[in-house]
């Protein structure tokens, strides 16, 4: 598989070390507005290769992405001082216009795979600028606080998150939902897991569990100015999925025809991934104060994706 990176900043960067690693791609294909910074991400990865896999890292410009049949967008702009949060959602759509008019010129067969913030948005913005089908647009939406979310499960049960079956619903944001009713480990509720451990998930445990996964992000920016690791192996994960055509179940976000009563809105549910996108959602099983949190964050993105004025190519 070859696949296009656009933006090679921390994120991207980060994104294609974590494929190259795992051997996913055949030739990833680096492209930034400062070439030389693609280069030298690409020189980088490259120079991790005798020590893991035959892949091919490049620079290039769009020219070079022909012939790519996944391109991973994680291009945009940063908000300026002062600047509103749609002021910025509408600079970040004109960019996401430039790059995508380039992208579809020479790959238009070539899934798209978003990781810029706000990631919901700009995957709706991305499906309505290019008028894909919007299975073949997908945001890495709450991929990574599902991760998260199974992360914090598995520590309090002294479990490895792997044996965690847990989602976060909805936006990746402040508004996003822990589907605490549907989560399993095993064939096991969380509560008779827990009380099977001896490890109970008391409200406290609970509350704790749920502030760590909305506060992670900020956390770590405060920390250390930005997330990637974290983001970079979902995204890996995520490009696996279709690479190997695995009918894998991944929380990614996709232009959803209707949810919790709302229409037309790009959000994360539990998904089935392979390589031609999105093969088909799942709705889980969600008690009525989740039904309830997960229409507020549908409305929240479907009124923010609509104030955004988008012309398609």
């Amino acid at each position: 598989m070859k696949i296009g990176i656009i933006g090679t900043g921390a994120v991207g960067a980060t994104a294609a070390y974590a494929i190259a690693l795992d051997g996913l791609a055949r030739e990833i294909v680096l492209v930034d507005r400062d070439a030389k910074v693609a280069q030298a991400q690409a020189d980088d990865i490259s120079h991790a290769m005798p020590f893991a896999s035959s892949t091919e890292i490049r620079a290039g410009g769009y020219a070079a992405l022909d012939g790519a049949e996944l391109l991973v967008i994680a291009a945009g702009v940063g908000q300026k001082p002062g600047e509103s949060r749609l002021d910025l959602l509408a600079r970040n759509a004109e960019v996401f216009r430039a790059v995508l008019g380039e992208c579809m010129a020479v790959a238009p067969g070539a899934l798209l795979l978003i990781a810029s913030n706000p990631v919901d948005v700009m995957t709706g913005i991305t499906q309505r600028l290019t008028g894909l089908p919007a299975s073949r647009v997908i945001g890495s939406g709450t991929v990574l606080d599902t991760a998260r979310f199974r992360d914090l499960l598995a520590r309090h049960l002294g479990l490895s998150p792997r044996s965690v079956h847990a989602y976060v619903l909805g936006e990746h944001g402040d508004s996003e939902v822990l589907a605490w009713s549907s989560a399993r480990v095993g064939s096991l509720t969380l509560e008779a897991a827990g009380e099977q451990l001896g490890r109970p998930l008391t409200q406290a445990a609970r509350a704790e569990i749920d502030e760590a996964v909305r506060r992670a992000a900020y956390r770590i920016i405060d920390g250390k100015g930005a997330t990637w690791f974290g983001i970079g192996a979902g995204l890996a994960r995520l490009v696996e999925a279709v690479a190997k055509d695995d009918h894998s179940v991944q929380s990614v976000s996709v232009l959803t025809p209707m949810v919790a009563g709302v229409a037309g809105v790009p959000l994360s549910l539990p998904r089935v991934l392979g390589k031609s996108g999105v093969i088909a959602g799942l709705m889980p099983l969600l008690s009525p104060e989740e039904e309830r949190a997960l229409g507020d964050s549908a409305r929240l993105l479907k009124d923010t994706l609509e104030a955004v004025p988008v012309t398609p190519l």
